[in-house]
């Protein structure tokens, strides 16, 4: 890699972790989970070890956190407020405690004091003569926003302390943060307990943060004059004294195994404290080792945040939802108390279906274990069997829960087995639930793609009458519309526009759009390739059109069987009636035989800028390329847009694919972006 290809790289990098960090510390809605940040983090700066041309002022090597907002008037920390180094695993420590004692030149075990790491927000107040004068938040680590008047409001922070061993002047820092318990009367207003932190100190007025229950744990010092203590533990003990609160977890150990005993009996309690915990901190316990080891760049040797494993948390089941989707599929939804799993707070966890129940006997009320791996939907690993008590079985819905329809398993003709998934067995939009599914299906991206009809906008149509049926949104009540709370003249007009401009579609989108089971838009296309116009499509519902459809390849007996049902339904035949008056449905023309992309072979993964994957599928078929939906060795390019899955760039890399960005596509077809 030539050194403009390594800056390219380590720009961007930086840039993603600016924007990143400015989540985290001044909007407190972080983007991504604390692992990717801190790996993130780990990888910028391995970039500047192996290419020191690189390193700027703005590395994370040289700052913490993010510039101080401008509400507040700003002020100089006495002693920067550093950030800590971070350990993922026994090994870090190995390395971390080797580095001490090659460092200070000797071979003994180094005692440290070990602390469960808050997540809250940092702060720091200043006692002149024992009394509160100024609190500062963390800001960029040099410089702090005044929120003094705010964190007087915090009953936990003393305002005098009059013990005699006081320091004349001192900083002491610690965590702003609320507790779990208290976080739920204030769920809806904000995002998690961290983010009602950070938001309950940004009050302009002090009585608005007075109304959230704030709480201050102390745990280190930064500037101080007439301290009178000689390490970590013994100062903590003093903070308790003094008045203030400390975390009741700490400990002083010796040894990394030790450390790796007490860190694993810390995360087994994770869930039973009433306070989100995202690692535990280990500082040399002698004051005069931590002087002697001093600092690196911005951050101490003689300590490091030992975060725990990012994926998994331990909570409890308090009712298990059934949601039912466009093809009357019954999922079972776990909905748990909160917890912080990597960053993010997780109150829903899927069940998958029935037979997941069954197989792992799960129950409303059991303590469970909550897996989160990336942007995966959290789901549930295993039962905590002994904290269970007499919990009752749960039985699946023989019933529909929306409209009462009997619940049916169908026999799979592949696996000559009972499907794993129960469904509805009421046909297309008899049910509620599977209506308003199937209307957010027909108004999606890949299928009619009406800018600004999201879910929610399908929901509260829904709920004001104004949709009942697909055809129902070319005809919409514009002036109860203009009514209901959020729609001004300029977004209805936005909305009209968009409703009229997808009244021209192809063949292929329609088709999907309809939402036929088993009928995904590879098949929609080979339908529409096949059947030519939409004028052949509705009148497909004899034996003969279906027989025709079985020499598709690529069609089968399951799709015909989903396509003959559909076609058996009233309300689904009304429905192409009426949509086939109101639209223009193109015929499906013969794509290009000598296109740019003739014979190439290519698969999209991750999120394009500026175009559809939809669009950019079609571009690829309308020049002659070939698009499929997995790796395998026929595949010429895979091209990546932003946040590509993981699994599909490892397996084209194996294969020794192309991989390409959406720009290189275009200068394959002579396009600008």
């Amino acid at each position: 890699m030539n050194d403009e290809k390594i800056k390219k790289n380590y720009s961007k990098k930086l840039k993603l972790f600016e924007k990143y960090n400015q989540y985290y510390y001044e909007k407190s809605k972080p983007l991504v989970a604390d692992h990717a940040f801190d790996l993130l983090r780990k990888e910028i700066i391995q970039l500047e070890k192996e290419y020191p041309f690189l390193k700027t002022s703005k590395s994370p090597d040289k700052n913490v956190g993010y510039k101080p907002s401008k509400i507040f008037r700003k002020v100089n920390h006495k002693s920067p407020m550093l950030s800590l180094g971070n350990a993922f695993s026994e090994d870090d420590l190995i390395n971390f405690e080797k580095k001490i004692l090659n460092y200070l030149h000797q071979n003994s075990n180094i005692e440290y004091s070990a602390e469960p790491k808050i997540d809250g927000i940092s702060a720091s107040l200043t006692y002149i003569n024992g009394e509160f004068k100024l609190g500062l938040s963390r800001g960029d680590g040099k410089e702090g926003e005044d929120i003094t008047a705010n964190l007087k409001t915090i009953s936990d922070i003393p305002k005098k302390i009059t013990c005699k061993n006081f320091p004349e002047e001192i900083e002491i820092r610690g965590e702003v943060f609320i507790q779990n318990t208290d976080f739920k009367k204030f769920e809806d207003k904000f995002a998690n307990p961290r983010n009602a932190a950070s938001g309950s100190l940004r009050q302009k007025n002090p009585d608005d943060t007075k109304k959230i229950p704030l709480k201050f744990i102390a745990y280190t010092f930064g500037f101080a004059k007439g301290l009178k203590i000689n390490n970590q533990k013994d100062f903590l003990n003093n903070l308790k004294k003094w008045g203030f609160k400390t975390n009741p977890l700490n400990i002083t150990l010796t040894g990394i195994k030790e450390l790796m005993d007490n860190y694993r009996q810390i995360e087994k309690k994770r869930s039973n404290i009433d306070f989100d915990i995202d690692g535990i901190v280990y500082k040399v316990n002698s004051f005069q080792l931590q002087k002697r080891l001093g600092y690196v760049t911005n951050s101490p040797r003689w300590a490091v945040a030992h975060k725990f494993s990012a994926n998994k948390g331990i909570s409890k089941i308090k009712h298990i939802d059934i949601q039912i989707g466009r093809t009357g599929a019954l999922t079972p939804v776990a909905k748990i108390l909160p917890v912080n799993i990597g960053g993010v707070i997780v109150s829903n966890a899927t069940l998958h279906n029935e037979d997941e129940i069954q197989r792992k006997d799960i129950r409303v009320g059991d303590t469970v274990v909550v897996e989160r791996a990336g942007d995966v939907i959290p789901h549930i690993v295993s039962v905590d069997l002994k904290k269970r008590k007499n919990f009752d079985k749960f039985i699946f819905p023989q019933k529909c829960p929306s409209c009462g329809s009997k619940t049916i398993k169908e026999f799979n003709l592949t696996t000559k087995k009972k499907d794993a998934v129960r469904r509805c067995s009421s046909e297309g939009y008899e049910c509620e639930k599977v209506s308003i599914e199937k209307i957010k299906h027909f108004v999606s991206k890949e299928a009619f793609n009406i800018d600004g009809f999201g879910k929610k906008i399908v929901e509260n149509f829904w709920n004001e009458k104004l949709i009942r049926l697909p055809q129902d949104i070319f005809s919409l009540d514009f002036k109860k519309i203009q009514s209901m709370e959020g729609w001004g003249k300029k977004s209805l007009a936005n909305l009209k526009y968009s409703i009229n401009e997808k009244k021209n579609i192809s063949l292929e989108r329609f088709i999907f759009a309809l939402g036929i089971r088993h009928i995904g838009f590879e098949n929609a296309k080979l339908i529409s390739k096949n059947i030519k116009s939409s004028k052949n499509f509705i009148s497909i519902g004899d034996k003969a059109k279906f027989e025709e459809l079985l020499n598709i390849d690529g069609i089968g007996e399951t799709q015909i069987n989903s396509l003959k049902n559909f076609f058996l339904n009233k309300t689904n035949l009304k429905i192409l009636k009426d949509l086939d008056k109101i639209l223009t449905i193109n015929d499906t023309t013969n794509l290009r035989n000598n296109g740019l992309l003739k014979n190439k072979v290519f698969m999209l993964t991750g999120k394009l800028t500026g175009i559809s994957r939809a669009e950019a599928k079609s571009l690829i078929e309308e020049n002659a390329g070939i698009i499929i939906s997995n790796v395998s060795k026929k595949l010429n390019y895979l091209i990546t847009g932003d946040k590509p899955t993981k699994r599909k760039v490892d397996a084209a890399r194996q294969l020794k694919i192309k991989i390409i960005n959406q720009n290189e596509l275009f200068k394959m077809l002579n396009k600008t972006s």
